[in-house]
């Protein structure tokens, strides 16, 4: 039976992918974002075709800016950017951890190393560098809370999720088996799940980007995705306006307080770990 759902799961993401792949095309986002997409849909199959569609998908020409100003699709585009980032870092961590044989805390401590690094350095710091005026050190600084309070809160939910679907159908499945990436794509799921309050946090208090409008007469005028793009303002329902993206970092004082929700986020990992530590021992 499972054999079946497994099957049905990666049919369905195959269609998934094949439809946003096509029809993001003429979806004026930041061409980041749309790759961000096409990979959290192949992660996480019709689930992420859904919310391409009800989060990002221009319902009618012109109103893509208004659409994607509601606060809930701008914490969407945050919180995928993370897992698309991330769980390129993951799923090679999990790949190389299947190879050469690590397991337990070795393997999630690599998973979490790589996730982080591919994560913050490319999907962040690099990708998003015009938010820091176009320089990647001020990216590396400015992104790097944000990258690691998201990452902790995906971990919490991946881990456990991954532990337990590990040891209920695939203990030895290797990355030739359909198997260990059902598992790993039911735990991404789970993870941006998971993830998804902590991102509404750091869009609510401007430590991260939402959604991001980009049209072609932005790009004939820049050249670039982000200098000038037109971004949904991050204050959920309002409309959305143009502006060159900037994170304003230090503008406000973020409630509560960013130390307070990073000992959250280590909580949050903490509790994770040690579910999966009890599935294990089980």
């Amino acid at each position: 039976m499972i054999d079946v759902v497994i099957l049905l799961w990666f049919i369905l993401t195959a269609l998934s992918v094949i439809f946003v792949v096509i029809d993001i095309r003429s979806t004026p986002a930041s061409r980041v974002l749309k790759w961000v997409f096409i990979l959290l849909v192949a992660y996480t199959g019709v689930f992420g075709a859904f919310l391409y569609v009800l989060g990002c998908r221009e319902p009618l020409p012109g109103t893509h800016e208004q659409y994607v100003a509601a606060r809930w699709r701008q914490v969407l585009g945050s919180t995928m950017h993370c897992v698309a980032g991330d769980g390129i870092g993951i799923l090679a961590g999990a790949v190389i951890s299947s190879v050469f044989v690590l397991h337990g805390s070795v393997e999630i401590a690599l998973e979490y190393i790589l996730g982080f690094a591919f994560g913050w350095t490319i999907f962040q710091a690099l990708f998003m560098r015009g938010m820091a005026g176009g320089s990647y050190t001020r990216s590396l600084t400015s992104t790097f809370i944000p990258e690691l309070l998201s990452m902790n809160l995906l971990m919490a939910g991946m881990v456990p999720m991954m532990t337990l679907l590990r040891s209920l159908i695939a203990p030895t499945a290797g990355p030739d088996s359909p198997s260990f990436w059902f598992v790993m794509s039911m735990a991404l799921l789970t993870g941006f799940i998971v993830a998804y309050p902590m991102n509404w946090w750091l869009v609510a208090n401007k430590l991260k980007h939402g959604m991001i409008t980009v049209r072609r007469s932005d790009l004939a005028n820049t050249g670039a995705d982000i200098a000038k793009a037109t971004s949904a303002g991050a204050r959920g329902g309002d409309a959305a306006m143009t502006q060159r993206m900037d994170m304003d970092h230090g503008k406000g004082k973020p409630v509560p307080a960013v130390p307070i929700m990073a000992l959250l986020s280590f909580i949050a990992l903490s509790s994770g770990l040690v579910i999966a530590w009890l599935v294990m021992a089980s």
